[in-house]
């Protein structure tokens, strides 16, 4: 009998630690938010007299992991943030929304910092693909409909 309560005893035990740890989890984090990002940086819409139509604070990805990830799994982002990727070359870029739960602006910027194309309200989990048509060394992506409601177009200038 004896025998008996230790092996149950050590058999239950690692799955009362393993309840503990996910009630841990969810209490940490119970709506499942998603990734959260860390904004480093501003980006400035500017007008045609350079003066700021609105300005943004960004997330940066600037290296392969960093850029692959882009905003996957970013469940929530306030009205006023964003990412900016930064490429190595002037070049036609492509960007795609898989894995990417909401609904985005997406903005390819030349190495003038001009904005050359924009995708608005690019629907999430899509595997379309979204082309600058001509060469961009940045790409820059808001939550959809941003370069509406702030009068942002396609030869917009940026600063950063």
């Amino acid at each position: 009998m004896r025998i008996a309560s230790i092996l149950l005893t050590v058999l239950l035990l690692p799955l009362i630690f393993l309840s503990c740890s996910e009630q841990e989890k969810t209490k940490d984090n119970p709506k499942n938010t998603g990734r959260t990002l860390t904004y480093e940086k501003s980006v400035a819409f500017l007008d045609t007299n350079e003066d700021t139509l609105t300005t943004i604070d960004v997330a940066i990805a600037d290296n392969d992991q960093e850029r692959n990830q882009g905003l996957m799994d970013v469940r929530n982002m306030p009205s006023d943030k964003g990412m900016l990727f930064i490429f190595d070359e002037n070049q036609p870029r492509s960007f795609w929304m898989a894995n990417t739960p909401l609904s985005l602006d997406i903005m390819f910027v030349n190495e003038s910092f001009e904005i050359v194309r924009i995708h608005q309200n690019a629907q999430p989990f899509s595997e379309k693909s979204f082309e600058s048509e001509e060469p961009a060394k940045y790409v820059i992506e808001t939550n959809g409909g941003f370069s509406v409601s702030h009068d942002i177009q396609e030869g917009t200038k940026v600063s950063f």
